[in-house]
């Protein structure tokens, strides 16, 4: 008896021991989950507004990489064969007296600001078209007239510039169409730009206006020369580059004031630049240049033989990188933009 007794009380204290250890271990977890929830909590308090900027940005980006609807995909342009099935090769070009700027624009309602864009497909080609200009406003009618339908039947993504030259300082080409490019790219990242007398209107749609691995000289023959090359190495008229080929050769001089040489001083400007010079071919790249006299304020200039010498040496100081202007006016009719500058003085 009395050494069950005993083990009766042993075992009673056992239990009593146990179980207090059960208590202390549930205190003890206790404490420990609480101080982690504590400690989350403030770690979470503290990135609040790290997370909620994640989320806007991820939200942005989600809202600009959002996948098309299948609407969307349906009405998404096809892009444009690589040759135009508009094409009609030469064509007869009017010149009527009567001409006036309402005629051309009833002619050309696809156009918005100047710009147009094939209505049926996606262009396969960016082109701005950059005209000098300052009194013929004869000229750009005549050639805003046959120029549209021409660039709209290659299915071309473009716009017309027109930089007029303000004052009656002497006309200065080469700058006004430094201007046009530095503008122009201010309004779209054009991939190709045309430089583009205003007197000369192309005859044969199949003369693409498109840019190529090296420039292009669009003008192998005009009806005031027989059709055929002014001379070896003539590089004016109307030209194509790459925006990046401009830039490479830092556009053109802003030196010539007058008539004559800026486009020589650019085909060495090409030259140095290990660029080769390209032409369609003669049948093709054939232009009616509009008859006009000499106009007062562009007098040939006498000093672009001395110019021309000095190129090799000053191509990378004098250009796109030194072209100072003030803009004037920005004005975007239906036909064009016309871009005003004051471009100083000799």
């Amino acid at each position: 008896m009395g050494l069950c007794t005993a083990l009766k009380k042993v075992s009673r204290r056992g239990k009593i021991v146990v179980l207090v250890g059960l208590l202390l271990s549930v205190l003890a977890w206790k404490a420990t989950v609480s101080g982690e929830t504590d400690k989350t909590v403030h770690v979470n308090s503290a990135s609040t507004q790290t997370l909620v900027r994640e989320e806007k940005l991820r939200e942005k980006l989600n809202t600009w990489t959002v996948a098309p609807s299948y609407s969307n995909i349906l009405a998404e342009k096809v892009d444009c064969p690589e040759e135009s099935p508009l094409l009609v090769g030469a064509s007869k070009l009017s010149f009527e007296s009567s001409l006036n700027l309402k005629d051309v624009e009833n002619e050309n309602k696809g156009l918005t600001k100047g710009e147009y864009e094939p209505s049926d497909c996606k262009a396969m080609h960016s082109v701005a078209i950059l005209i000098p200009h300052r009194n013929r406003e004869k000229h750009l009618l005549y050639l805003l007239q046959n120029l549209h339908p021409f660039l709209q039947r290659q299915q071309l993504h473009y716009a017309i510039y027109v930089i007029h030259q303000a004052g009656d300082a002497t006309f200065n080409r080469a700058k006004l169409l430094n201007v046009g490019y530095l503008e122009a790219i201010k309004d779209f990242s054009w991939e190709c730009f045309i430089f583009h007398d205003v007197d000369l209107v192309p005859e044969n749609d199949h003369n693409l206006y498109i840019c190529d691995q090296q420039p292009k000289h669009l003008v192998v023959g005009r009806n005031v020369t027989g059709y055929k090359l002014r001379y070896k190495g003539y590089f004016g008229g109307v030209t194509a580059m790459t925006k990046d080929q401009f830039f490479q050769v830092n556009g053109f001089s802003n030196n010539y004031w007058g008539w004559g040489g800026e486009d020589d001083d650019l085909r060495v400007r090409v030259e140095l630049q290990k660029m080769k010079i390209l032409r369609p071919p003669a049948d093709v790249a054939r232009y009616t240049m509009v008859f006009h006299k000499r106009d007062s304020g562009n007098q040939v200039n006498r000093n672009r033989m001395n110019l021309l010498g000095q190129t090799t040496k000053m191509w990378r100081t004098d250009g796109l990188n030194s072209c100072k202007y003030e803009t004037l006016s920005v004005a975007r009719y239906p036909l064009y933009v016309n871009i005003t500058v004051d471009i100083g003085r000799p």
